[in-house]
């Protein structure tokens, strides 16, 4: 299914190049029918992804940055069980749950991620630890929690991170004898442009359902899953990410709106419905570019999300053709 997703039916909402703010957030894509929510349910993923909205919304107000509004935002998300990231991500084959993580200054081109952390209750932080705190881009495992600790972030026991929802997810995984799969409730992202036309991308997930051997997907590779430059685009992403990798779609999607002068709409619509397709990846997007335009596009049934640009009401929306 190739929909777009959006603010409008072209795909985007158009902003200017002036200082009103502009947010957009995603909880993951995924092949989900609106029949298997009830109307609770609904409610709740859309007051989920509405909170993380205030929750950049309240640091824009007062003229703060994109990255802290962007990590504001994902902290919700990791704190929210629904989403696959922080507590309540999926877990691995083991029952573990190992968590990704990155942020994107597109300021400074500034970039820290973490991969399998097991014990730092908000892996974007230690990302963006990574990120102001180290000389370092991406740490992973037993390393990047021992970092995240010596950096004064609170540690939790894996078990803080396990639902059992997801350990029921995890069973029946294991009794089909799949292989990892994308999970219909997943990846969690941000992506936001603040008042002074500073952008920023930041991403969190805990992977795939049932995963094995360390796998690590695009969500803390910077250029695949997670990418920012003031000089094109923030964009984070969410489905396989092994295709994403492949594609490089975050990078891919900024590159084409720096080097080749494409509207943000179209670039989005050509990695995700044109390259991405032709891997046979499944997944979407959200990005913002610096005249605060947002595109929020999936190749998928379903896509939790959510987006505000300053003076407008927050909206948000869960099957693409919404």
């Amino acid at each position: 299914m190739s929909m777009s997703v959006s603010a409008t039916p072209t795909g985007h909402t158009d902003g200017d190049p002036g200082s009103r703010y502009a947010v957009a957030v995603h909880g993951g894509a995924g092949r989900y029918g609106a029949d298997q929510f009830s109307d609770a349910q609904k409610a709740a993923y859309h007051a989920a992804l509405a909170e993380a909205l205030a929750a950049a919304r309240a640091v824009l107000e007062v003229d703060g940055t994109a990255v802290d509004a962007a990590e504001a935002a994902i902290v919700v998300l990791e704190d929210t069980p629904l989403f696959n990231a922080g507590r309540g991500a999926v877990l691995t084959h083991e029952g573990v749950a190992e968590l990704d993580a990155a942020i994107m200054d597109g300021a400074t081109l500034a970039a820290g991620s973490v991969a399998g952390v097991t014990t730092t209750r908000w892996p974007i932080r230690a990302a963006r630890a990574v990120m102001e705190k180290s000389e370092h881009v991406m740490l992973q495992g037993a390393g990047a929690d021992a970092f995240a600790r010596a950096a004064g972030l609170e540690q939790v026991a894996n078990s803080y991170f396990v639902t059992p929802e997801r350990q029921r997810q995890l069973e029946r995984a294991r009794a089909r004898g799949e292989a990892a799969n994308i999970s219909k409730f997943g990846t969690v992202g941000a992506v936001v442009r603040d008042r002074h036309g500073n952008l920023a991308a930041a991403t969190s997930t805990g992977g795939l359902t049932n995963k094995r051997w360390g796998r690590v997907g695009d969500s803390p590779v910077i250029g695949a899953g997670t990418y920012a430059d003031n000089a094109s685009c923030a964009v984070s992403a969410t489905g396989h990410g092994e295709y994403f990798i492949r594609a490089t779609v975050a990078r891919t999607i900024c590159a084409l709106v720096e080097m080749k002068g494409m509207a943000l709409a179209d670039a989005v619509r050509q990695v995700v419905h044109g390259k991405l397709v032709a891997l046979g990846g499944e997944g979407g997007v959200i990005a913002v570019d610096a005249h605060g335009n947002i595109v929020l596009e999936t190749n998928i049934a379903g896509m939790f999300r959510g987006w505000q640009r300053e003076g407008e009401p927050p909206r948000t929306a869960i099957m693409a053709d919404e």
